[in-house]
């Protein structure tokens, strides 16, 4: 849904309980199920003895101490889930991103207005960041290889650095839950908060957040807006310095990089510089002007986007596949597909929201409601409601196919298994029974995506028809699909 008019940040007049998610009970399960679903892939697709581990195959003769040592569970049980090494490495990390923040030149923008009629500012340098940061890794890769210590530490402490990820994403989560209570009104830094963020049941408001904008002034470092700096920086970085360091493990395995995995690393990282290149386009999306922040977006954030996008390329340092010219350009193919929809349709919306006078939107057809604000009812926005959710979950397809029919089991050296892949120390890596089994972890993103997706367009649905009404009604029937012109 494209609409043009002076956006209005969200906060609400009256209070009136409204819950999503399944409320106290789903957010519950959200807090405390996710952290646990990203350990439960980070054991049973491993390293050690295979994606999924072969006990796992055979459920009926399970024995949970066999498990444990084919899944690598650390002999000294859940403490060795922590490090204070690792939990110190992260939070230099994040202190680092705030560093560059204040130091690099950036844009300075306003947002959009909000409920109170103030504006926040921005300062806007979240591609420069990234950039500056990976010049660094990539000069120590140039002087060191795959043997770059940043590399092989997070290999070597990838459950670790998980863990730290959920604890900083969960405290910081808690931080501006307890200090949303401080928010008064009129206040006159702007802070409010967020509509459906204060519902009186503390689990609910911790996940979906209580305040809308929370920002900290900080020695140094100067403002920092949490929820955008922690929406485009840490987590997007994070992500395409995962894939990297999983690019080395390949390379240190096997001696050589796989066209499937860098390819993956490529294309992801280009999503990902692409979503910091348009940074200021993000001043306007739902999570900026309508959510709060809670532990829903700083564990989105942090941890669900690098640890679990990066699924593909970890899977793919263990077990290497081959596309060839051919098979590169038919992913390739679905992926610029899916990019277009996705980059030009958000494109038009930003341009016909921010700047109606641009000679692009002259030809733009709309309708106009009784708020004030105009529908686009033509271009890529008259196709589908959320064209460019389409364009996103196409490429989510790309991600995840270069893995084939995935699943491997590793055996020792000397086997001497019929069409394996050997690695430098001796091992072979075979599909075998496991065949297939591995696409639970490498496709779960496509799964993922389409759900979250179709859950956000129902969101906005939402709260377009509270806002909108009849004009929305209206829309709808010029509209008519959701996402996939025909289909949905």
């Amino acid at each position: 849904m494209a609409q043009q008019t002076k956006q209005v940040a969200s906060s609400p007049k009256t209070h009136k309980v409204h819950y999503e998610f399944g409320g106290p009970i789903g957010a519950a399960g959200i807090v405390f199920g996710l952290p646990v679903l990203l350990n439960v892939m980070y054991f049973a697709c491993n390293d050690i003895t295979g994606c999924p581990a072969p006990s796992l195959l055979h459920p009926e003769s399970l024995d949970l101490e066999v498990l444990k040592r084919e899944v690598g569970w650390p002999d000294n049980g859940l403490c060795g889930f922590f490090s204070w090494d690792a939990m110190g490495w992260t939070l230099g990390y994040y202190l680092f991103n705030a560093i560059l923040h204040r130091v690099l030149p950036g844009t300075e923008m306003e947002g959009v207005v909000l409920a109170n009629g103030g504006r926040l500012k921005y300062k806007l340098n979240s591609f420069s960041s990234s950039l500056f940061t990976l010049a660094i890794l990539a000069a120590g890769t140039i002087s060191q290889g795959a043997e770059f210590p940043v590399w092989t530490y997070i290999s070597d402490n990838y459950l670790q650095l998980l863990t730290a990820n959920i604890l900083f994403a969960a405290g910081l989560a808690m931080f501006v839950y307890v200090r949303s209570f401080e928010v008064k009104p009129n206040d006159p830094n702007n802070r409010l908060l967020a509509a459906g963020g204060h519902t009186g049941n503390m689990m609910y408001d911790y996940y979906i957040g209580r305040e809308l904008n929370p920002r900290i002034t900080l020695p140094v470092l100067g403002m920092i807006d949490i929820k955008e700096f922690m929406e485009i920086r840490p987590g997007l970085l994070g992500w395409i310095i995962l894939n990297c360091a999983f690019v080395a493990k390949q390379y240190r395995l096997y001696g050589y990089v796989s066209d499937s995995i860098l390819f993956i690393t490529i294309v992801q990282a280009l999503y990902a510089f692409d979503g910091q290149y348009m940074e200021p386009a993000l001043l306007t999306t739902m999570d900026i002007v309508r959510d709060g922040f809670g532990y829903m977006l700083a564990f989105g954030d942090l941890v669900w986007v690098p640890f679990l996008y990066s699924q593909q390329t970890r899977y793919l340092a263990v077990h290497p596949q081959h596309l060839g010219p051919s098979g590169l350009a038919v992913v390739g193919a679905v992926l610029l597909v899916g990019f277009v929809i996705f980059r030009l349709s958000n494109l038009q919306k930003n341009t016909f929201r921010t700047n109606p006078n641009d000679p692009r939107n002259a030809n733009v057809k709309y309708i106009n409601t009784k708020t004030g604000s105009k529908l686009m009812i033509s271009g890529w926005w008259g196709v589908s409601r959320h064209i460019n959710y389409l364009g996103d979950w196409l490429q989510s397809f790309g991600y995840s196919v270069p893995t084939l029919l995935a699943g491997y089991t590793i055996l020792s050296a000397g086997t001497g298994a019929a069409g394996a892949y050997r690695m430098l120390d001796g091992r072979e890596v075979v599909a075998g029974e496991a065949k297939g089994w591995g696409m639970i972890f490498t496709y779960f993103y496509v799964l993922y995506f389409a759900v979250l997706l179709v859950h956000r367009a129902g969101r906005d649905d939402d709260m377009c028809s509270a806002k909108y009404g009849e004009d929305w009604e209206k829309y709808k029937k010029i509209v008519k699909w959701q996402i996939i012109p025909y289909v949905y």
